[in-house]
């Protein structure tokens, strides 16, 4: 996406100049269905963002477009609610929030577009959610901090697009930094830049072109489940606040006796919470082989005992695992679909990607996309 062109974009369906912000997707290194457990994650903003293009209007009507759909849509500022047509609700929400803070706003229009591929669990509605807050706040001259538009961006996705993610997506889209993951305490909201020194290797992003049903209602599931869990250790450690208090010692003792599916679910996070502050020392220490590890074991997690891979996933993690170039390879984002996030040598991604692709086609009758990513800065005016 250029800026030109996103300029002559909005002159064209608006007829008048506009405010530019990009902010990124973001690809999870190790650290996945920790964020809501109040544990730890390893998220990275990539070069695949939203953008929005924003003006003020002279009445008090919103107008939006969103390039990729061709669709207009229009409310008014004393009229903010869900709609039907799905893309608009994201930036709904996020006016909703405003709102709701005590701010007054004036009319404005919006255009939308972007290159992150939808449904491929990189977090396109948080960089549409943090694109849309960022350049709000901006063309307004509000005075939100990056933190404070993380927390609304994520009551917008909880309010507007029903669905109750963590926090991570959007500190990872406003906060990114290029060539470093950041590793992200979810309950305090401390975070540190690690170098994520891989030369040699890329990041290669496997798209399984698959979205189950399940994602949502199964995500929700998820966290009621860590929550019953929580509940049952409660009653005889009253210290442990979260999953990321407990031990698997705890676990043995208070769930397994009572539900061996919660005790699934209970040991997966505890067990990748540790995962992730170990990967954290094998990047200080350049020890790439050993985070390629964890990542495997981290999607053997989410297959056996969090439950929330798929056939196409699984598919494409046996196929790399012990291959000679693939350092490490899992599913990644909420699960049933979207990604494998794989390390991969970068000379051998080409030939890599070419044997998979009649391979996952066969086994799946879906084609296999694919998608270099590099890591770069968050969420920024052009």
């Amino acid at each position: 996406m250029n800026k030109t062109a996103l300029e002559a974009a909005f002159k064209n369906h608006y007829g008048t100049s506009c405010l530019i912000v990009r902010s990124p997707g973001r690809v999870n290194i190790i650290g996945e269905h920790t964020d809501y457990n109040a544990g730890f994650v390893l998220p990275a903003a990539i070069d695949k963002a939203a953008y929005v293009a924003i003006a003020k209007r002279a009445d008090n009507k919103v107008g939006m477009y969103a390039t990729a759909f061709h669709e207009d849509f229009e409310t008014s500022l004393q009229d903010i609610k869900t709609t039907p047509l799905g893309w608009p609700n994201y930036i709904l929400g996020v006016i909703d929030q405003i709102q709701k803070s005590g701010v007054e706003l004036s009319g404005f229009n919006l255009l939308v577009d972007g290159d992150i591929p939808i449904g491929a669990g990189l977090s396109s509605s948080a960089a549409l959610e943090c694109a849309t807050l960022f350049a709000i706040t901006e063309l307004f001259g509000l005075q939100f901090t990056k933190i404070q538009m993380a927390y609304m961006a994520q009551k917008a996705e909880h309010d507007f697009a029903g669905v109750n993610c963590g926090l991570m997506d959007m500190f990872a889209s406003l906060f990114g930094k290029e060539g470093h993951v950041i590793k992200l305490d979810c309950r305090s909201l401390e975070y540190e830049y690690v170098p994520l020194d891989i030369k040699g290797y890329k990041i290669l992003l496997l798209n399984t072109n698959v979205k189950h049903q399940l994602s949502s209602s199964e995500y929700n599931t998820r966290r009621i489940q860590c929550e019953q869990g929580i509940t049952w250790i409660q009653a005889h450690e009253p210290l442990v606040l979260s999953l990321r208090d407990a031990t698997v010692a705890m676990l043995d003792e208070y769930i397994l006796p009572k539900d061996v599916l919660i005790y699934n679910r209970c040991k997966y996070v505890v067990e990748e919470n540790a995962r992730l502050l170990n990967a954290c020392n094998d990047l200080k220490n350049g020890n790439i082989q050993a985070l390629g590890e964890k990542m495997f074991e981290t999607h053997e997690g989410l297959k056996s005992l969090y439950e929330v891979s798929c056939p196409e996933l699984d598919f494409l993690v046996d196929q790399v695992k012990g291959h000679p170039a693939v350092l490490g390879a899992r599913m990644m984002g909420g699960g049933f679909g979207g990604c494998t996030i794989n390390i991969v040598k970068e000379e051998a991604i080409e030939g890599l990607v070419a044997n998979l692709q009649p391979l996952y086609e066969k086994h799946a009758q879906k084609p296999l996309s694919h998608y270099i990513a590099s890591i770069e800065q968050g969420t920024s005016v052009l």
